[in-house]
């Protein structure tokens, strides 16, 4: 038997190797760096909650939460609702639907940093797109990125923009393997297009959306790229993300790795309470 599965074996070893290796030791290591002091050049000192202390009583702490969470319920509202109603119009669409699904994806297939880049541009004050489209109807240009209160959304917008296309695929490939048989018999009960999505599409999508639901989160809550590209964190704190703080203490404060790690321990605690949170839900639904 053992010489039989030993290719399997092999195959799963390596694989297990791997994750280990850029998982879990990333995890365990960070957790022992949240309770030391280093620099990576001399020897590690331990200092027990120090670190923990030193995040908690900056002031910029409480400051990037509520960005975070911010963050995250904008991108709820954008990221998580508008892929979904676009899957429901492509299913809908008898015609050019391959076309349709490329455009979609196509943004997902731009690296991430071509991609924000790009929304750097449109944001310009200056020559940026949006501010010239306002311009064409005779609004007064916006400072996308330069006022507290548009920074966030802005940032809001170019995350839904390029992980569009993929939550669109995922969300059509569960409206496809709806039997049409329920949409042919509430049609025959006269339900309209939104009574079919309210009593068919929605209650045979449930699972797929709590999974998508978590992965959002999880996703949102780690935003980094697009405020470190654009904004830096500014104006005024106005961008600053959980993220976003754990690099400025490991890069920017003079290399307070042990701060960094900690408050990344703290984040993934809180995103270990929405995953079990998530799962609890999704037993209750199977059952």
């Amino acid at each position: 038997m053992l010489k039989r599965n030993l290719t399997a074996y092999g195959f799963m070893c390596a694989a297990l190797f791997c994750f280990a290796f850029f998982a879990w030791y990333p995890i365990v290591h960070q957790f022992l760096l949240s309770f030391q002091q280093t620099n990576f050049v001399t020897e590690a000192e331990w200092v027990g909650f120090d670190n923990f202390r030193t995040v908690f009583e900056d002031p910029a702490f409480g400051t990037a939460w509520l960005n975070t969470l911010a963050f995250t319920g904008l991108a709820l509202l954008c990221g998580y609702v508008v892929p979904f109603v676009v899957a429901i119009v492509l299913n809908e669409l008898r015609h050019c639907r391959a076309y349709l699904r490329f455009v979609v994806y196509l943004p997902v297939m731009l690296p991430p940093i071509v991609g924000v880049l790009l929304f750097r541009w449109f944001y310009d004050p200056g020559p940026g797109l949006f501010n010239q489209i306002l311009d064409l109807f005779g609004i007064p240009g916006l400072a996308w990125l330069d006022s507290t209160s548009t920074a966030l959304i802005s940032l809001v917008i170019v995350s839904t923009w390029m992980n569009l296309g993929s939550a669109t695929l995922i969300y059509l490939a569960a409206l496809q393997n709806i039997p049409s048989d329920l949409y042919e018999a509430a049609e025959l009960d006269g339900a309209g297009l939104f009574k079919r999505i309210r009593f068919v599409t929605i209650p045979q999508t449930r699972l797929i959306l709590l999974l998508m639901l978590m992965l959002q989160i999880v996703a949102t809550m780690q935003v980094f790229l697009e405020p470190f590209l654009l904004t830096g964190g500014g104006p005024e704190n106005a961008t600053v993300t959980v993220a976003y703080l754990m690099y400025q203490y490991a890069f920017v404060y003079g290399g307070n790795f042990g701060a960094g790690g900690a408050l990344g321990m703290m984040l993934m605690f809180v995103l270990l309470a929405f995953a079990a949170v998530q799962l609890r839900l999704t037993r209750e639904e199977k059952m």
